[in-house]
């Protein structure tokens, strides 16, 4: 039998007698680890060794529990201070012990949660109480923490566990290979190899020098099992988004971009959203607490903007009648939608005053508090759009959608009137799923009100829509669940393989 010399050098080390570890083997056949991995899981093929993978758990310590070594856990330092103070006859005041164990910031909350949880005392009105029966001298957290740093084991696992949740131990996993010698290794070790004899693989010294004109090449299995890669690709989604901008493109469409996280006023007030609408609270959006609120908001038309809440617009318009606050449109949220981007592009705030006609649009993401389900996620990506033109009509709207549905071969798009603050008419679109059957909402749209476009300084007409990019796919490719989409549930293999069509 004839072997490449790595694969012979694994097979001499090993021992049919017990299992040895890789990093051993490489250790004594001056090889990488990695080549002697490789080399077992070829002679594993040939039934010359037998591999074995183990889990084996490593427990480290943390810089805080290094600190705690030096210095004593947080707990025992104050029932030691305790005990000092006389706390074991009467109480002592929670300060005056403090001061005493040398104990400040987050030491305090751990010392008061786990001086309580061990027995070494308890806490009332201020004042601590040490219980005189207590050992901290046999305190098994401590004793573990200082095992670990010797690196002794430890074999109580609920010490182990405890010292895992105070961020004192970091627990993490490896896996473990042995090797050893099958009957049939041994069998061919005792009857001989010899090394494999001949160039393995041509090289550009072995190609320039003519080498390889004359050279014995090593014998190649063509039947054997290639590796399987998985290179790089493009998310399905991704993909999607991409084909979704080169059609809107191709009708005439703009991008606009701008800031995922922005001010409540440029999300909802110049959309004419009532600052008490229940899809402004917090069951709704995200808000940011650093920075709390933005503040280069632009000064006449937050002006504009107020007015046409609380009066309305034109002779017989009519506001709100409703509180509103400038502090709360300075408030800073993840934008719910992307017509964020369309308030500062049509209010010239993004690229100065447009004219008509004109076309824009942007496929980004959003962020909402929805509950997750098979058509829900916390974010996803809209299809925002718009069109600034004189005379629009509901019509201009229902054709627009015909056409960019008919790009992804859907010509079944159904609408639905519907009611939102800041577009009359408005409808939602939906579409049947191609496998199931089942009728879903695919998006939502309309002409923007006189309140909405009168304060951005717009004097003609501006349909708008917002599409869900995710339920688009769903229509194209058959996904029942956006959740197999992107997210924590995602299927890999389908992420691989899966061609987005169009």
């Amino acid at each position: 039998m004839q072997l490449p010399r790595h694969q012979l050098a694994v097979l001499e080390t090993a021992s049919a007698d017990e299992p040895r570890r890789i990093d051993d083997i490489a250790d004594d056949a001056d090889l990488p680890p990695e080549t002697v991995t490789g080399a077992a899981f070829e002679l594993e093929d040939e039934g010359l060794l037998s591999v074995t993978e183990t889990v084996e758990e490593d427990l480290e310590l943390t810089e805080e529990a290094r600190e705690y070594l030096d210095e004593g856990l947080p707990e025992v330092r104050l029932y030691r201070a305790a005990v000092q103070a006389g706390a074991t006859d009467d109480p002592v005041s929670l300060g005056e012990l403090l001061g005493r164990a040398g104990l400040d910031g987050p030491q305090v909350d751990i010392a008061l949660s786990n001086l309580a949880r061990k027995g070494y005392g308890t806490i009332d009105s201020g004042s601590v109480a040490a219980n005189p029966d207590a050992d901290p001298d046999g305190d098994a957290e401590a004793a573990a923490l200082a095992n670990l740093a010797d690196g002794d084991p430890v074999t109580d696992e609920s010490v182990v566990d405890a010292l895992v949740r105070r961020d004192l131990v970091a627990r993490t996993e490896r896996t473990v290979r042995t090797l050893q010698l099958t009957d049939a290794g041994v069998t061919a070790l005792m009857e001989g190899v010899e090394t494999e004899g001949g160039l393995g693989q041509l090289t550009p010294d072995v190609l320039s020098s003519g080498e390889w004109r004359d050279a014995d090449f090593r014998s190649y299995d063509v039947e054997a099992d290639a590796e399987s890669v998985n290179a790089g690709r493009t998310h399905p989604l991704r993909e999607m988004a991409e084909n979704v901008k080169d059609v809107l493109v191709g009708m005439g469409f703009q991008e606009m971009e701008g800031p995922h996280a922005d001010a409540e006023f440029w999300i909802n007030d110049a959309l004419f959203m009532p600052q008490d609408h229940p899809a402004r609270t917090h069951w709704d959006q995200f808000a940011l607490s650093q920075p709390s609120e933005i503040h280069d908001l632009p000064d006449d038309l937050v002006e504009r903007v107020e007015d046409a809440h609380r009066n309305g617009v034109g002779d017989d318009g009519e506001g709100y009648h409703s509180p509103w606050t400038e502090e709360m449109a300075r408030g800073l949220d993840l934008r719910g939608h992307t017509t964020s981007l369309s308030m500062r592009y049509l209010s010239g705030e993004a690229e100065g005053d447009l004219e008509p006609p004109q076309r824009y649009f942007s496929v980004e993401k959003v962020y909402r508090n929805d509950t997750l389900d098979a058509t829900h996620l916390l974010e996803f990506f809209q299809i925002e759009g718009w069109v600034m033109a004189e005379d629009l009509s509901v019509r201009d709207l229902m054709g627009t959608f015909t056409e960019f549905y008919s790009q992804f071969g859907i010509e079944d798009v159904t609408f639905k009137p519907h009611y939102n603050p800041y577009t009359e008419p408005s409808f939602e679109l939906f579409g049947r799923h191609p496998r199931t059957g089942e009728i879903i909402e695919i998006g939502n749209s309309g002409i923007f009100r006189p309140e909405v476009l009168e304060p951005l300084g717009v004097e003609c007409d501006v349909m708008a829509w917002g599409l869900a990019l995710e339920r688009l796919m769903m229509l194209v490719t058959g996904a029942e669940d956006i959740r197999d989409v992107h997210g924590t549930l995602v299927d890999l293999d389908y992420l691989r393989s899966e061609e987005v069509m169009y």
